[in-house]
């Protein structure tokens, strides 16, 4: 463990960033050895973080962590979700079709385990501008909830949402068993409790409900490729890396079911194929005015490899599961 710590002191970050020794989220042991050290490749900002692999159940996790305070500064306009920026000029048609699509490519994979009306009660976690349960809400007539630890939040149709700030385990103001689904779309990995957090959504799920999460795949094809420049690690909003195994490990001692695994996500793979290749060439910072024009051009190209992503397992997984 010592080891760990003086790997640690060795980088490089910015005055002022405060972090925090953490011990391993899925068996609470501390004893772990240097995995990787990444950096905030997407944005460009400065830092260096340092991800662990723990000794007694190989989950990977960033630690010592950014605390939690500072975090949110990792969130700002540039962070894509957020959708602060609308226009992309001539390829604006193209940009909205894709991040449309990434609603109906959700709303499609959930629709093949849910059935969803008027009186369903659906609660995505880390809804960012919650565009995903406006969708929802319009297809299918459903009361529509959303949680996110950032304010200020707005985007139209937003104030349809029946909206929760704050850090999702620590809500008391939602309803315990009245949920028929659950939704963690690139949550489980940003956060600093994924096991409270599952917890948490199993008190808020009905008998019959559904958890459905996704996130970055590490025993993947595209992080085999980029290794330590793959966009999976997103150093330091990533607090831990899934590879399959940890994933289920962690989601069925939560008190869940595994009612089906799947070896991609609604999140359009080709992203991480071609954001960890632009990190590979180009360093950091992903400059969306530039790459705009070659990623539509590279996903045209790409595409009769895209078309075997669900067999490939390119970047992502997906978990449905139920309570035991």
């Amino acid at each position: 463990m010592n080891t760990v710590y003086e790997s640690f002191k060795t980088l490089v970050n910015p005055e002022g960033y405060q972090f925090e020794s953490v011990n391993c989220y899925q068996c609470g042991q501390d004893d772990c050895e240097v995995f990787l050290i990444g950096e905030e490749d997407l944005t460009g900002k400065e830092g260096q973080f340092q991800y662990v692999n723990c000794n007694n159940c190989g989950l990977k996790y960033h630690n010592p962590r950014i605390h939690l305070n500072q975090i949110k500064e990792f969130y700002d306009s540039e962070y894509i979700a957020h959708r602060k920026k609308t226009d992309w000029g001539l390829l604006t048609p193209l940009y909205e079709r894709a991040m449309n699509k990434h609603d109906r490519e959700k709303n499609k994979l959930i629709t093949k385990y849910v059935s969803l009306n008027n009186d369903s009660r659906v609660l995505d976690v880390g809804c960012a501008v919650g565009t995903f349960l406006t969708y929802l809400k319009k297809k299918h007539q459903c009361f529509i909830s959303g949680v996110d630890f950032k304010k200020d939040l707005n985007y139209p149709g937003f104030e349809d949402i029946d909206f929760h700030c704050g850090l999702f385990y620590e809500q008391d103001s939602l309803d315990e068993s009245s949920y028929d689904l659950i939704t963690m779309w690139h949550f489980l990995e940003h956060c600093y409790s994924p096991t409270k957090s599952l917890v948490k959504a199993h008190t808020l799920l009905n008998k019959n409900g559904k958890l459905i999460i996704e996130v970055p795949r590490l025993d993947s094809l595209s992080y085999k490729i980029y290794g330590r420049k793959w966009p999976g690690i997103q150093a330091p909003q990533h607090t831990v890396m899934f590879d399959k195994k940890n994933l289920i490990s962690m989601i069925e001692n939560a008190g869940y079911e595994i009612e089906e695994y799947l070896p991609y996500g609604a999140f359009p793979a080709y992203f991480y194929l071609f954001a960890g290749l632009w990190f590979k060439v180009y360093g950091k910072g992903l400059n969306l005015d530039k790459i705009m024009m070659p990623y539509f051009m590279g996903q045209l190209m790409l595409m009769p490899i895209l078309l075997f992503e669900k067999k490939i397992n390119l970047a992502m997984q997906t978990v449905i599961c139920r309570k035991k």
